[in-house]
């Protein structure tokens, strides 16, 4: 499981190992809010040759993983859990430090709580969206969706589909079908420049519960034909998007409105989000 964890409103993408029931860290971006360092990239590979230079372990033990860079693509970046972060943080004069522990300390609490209890995720990520601006009404359609995506991604999984570009592929293929754009498109559409940005963050309550039955229908689909490898669960994920979008369609053409918008939600207050809602 990846994710990105906030500390004072900067990200810190992460990694959940579940064997070894930790989180991993990707080290520069914890470089980057401890030194406001304006490149951490080479910070950390100053420091990293001085600690091997050093026979430091907390370097030599460290990993690396693939994880979404700026750019949106998938790097090799070098991650640490967080014995090792703490070992490392030692090794940087910040003020933040102490605070940054107490946060790393937080942060791997909480996800013991949520494995225990896996409510308490969904009530946090709630949590996070409140705190954002957006309405309840959109939250539950989100979290549903956020829902509806893990069993369609289980489902590849378990029918040798693999995770990442097939994935990508798959997804691209659905949202294609659906609305007659690919996710790529679609961020275009919205002006979403930051690779950052979460599309489905920015989608409308009528653009996520399409963006559901797309990938409901294609779940579906591959369970009824037992799709194997990436080949069938392609032909699935088209037939899935387009019910979806034949749905669109009908809907568009007895409304008179397009389901597609391009408004986004860059600028949240709860004030803006209403003023959306009302428009749409």
């Amino acid at each position: 499981m990846s994710a990105i964890a906030l500390f004072e409103d900067k990200q810190v993408r992460r990694a959940w190992n579940a064997v070894e029931e930790k989180w991993h860290f990707a080290i520069v971006d914890v470089i980057a809010i401890l030194t406001a360092s304006p490149n951490p990239q080479v910070y950390w590979r100053v420091m990293k040759k001085r600690l091997k230079d050093e026979g430091n372990e907390s370097v030599t033990n460290c990993n690396g993983l693939k994880m979404t860079a700026a750019d949106g693509k998938q790097r090799m970046t070098d991650v640490a859990d967080t014995e090792q972060l703490l070992r490392l943080i030692q090794s940087i004069p910040s003020p933040k430090a102490e605070p940054f522990k107490r946060w790393l300390a937080k942060v791997g609490y909480e996800r013991l709580e949520e494995i225990a209890n896996p409510e308490l995720a969904a009530k946090r990520m709630r949590a996070i969206y409140e705190q954002k601006g957006y309405s309840e009404e959109w939250i539950e359609k989100r979290l549903r969706g956020i829902a509806v995506r893990d069993e369609l991604t289980d489902e590849w999984k378990k029918r040798g589909v693999k995770e990442h570009r097939e994935f990508a592929i798959l997804t691209a293929e659905i949202s294609k079908a659906t609305f007659g754009m690919t996710p790529a498109e679609y961020k275009e559409y919205k002006a979403l420049a930051n690779p950052k940005d979460n599309l489905r963050d920015h989608m409308t309550d009528l653009e996520l519960i399409f963006t559901m039955l797309g990938e409901t229908f294609t779940t579906e689909i591959a369970k009824q034909r037992d799709a194997k490898g990436f080949p069938q669960n392609q032909q699935a994920a088209q037939a899935g998007g387009t019910v979806a979008g034949n749905a669109r369609r009908e809907l568009e053409s007895k409304s008179g409105k397009r389901i597609s918008t391009k408004i986004n939600f860059k600028a949240l207050p709860e004030a803006k989000a209403k003023h959306l809602r009302r428009e749409i």
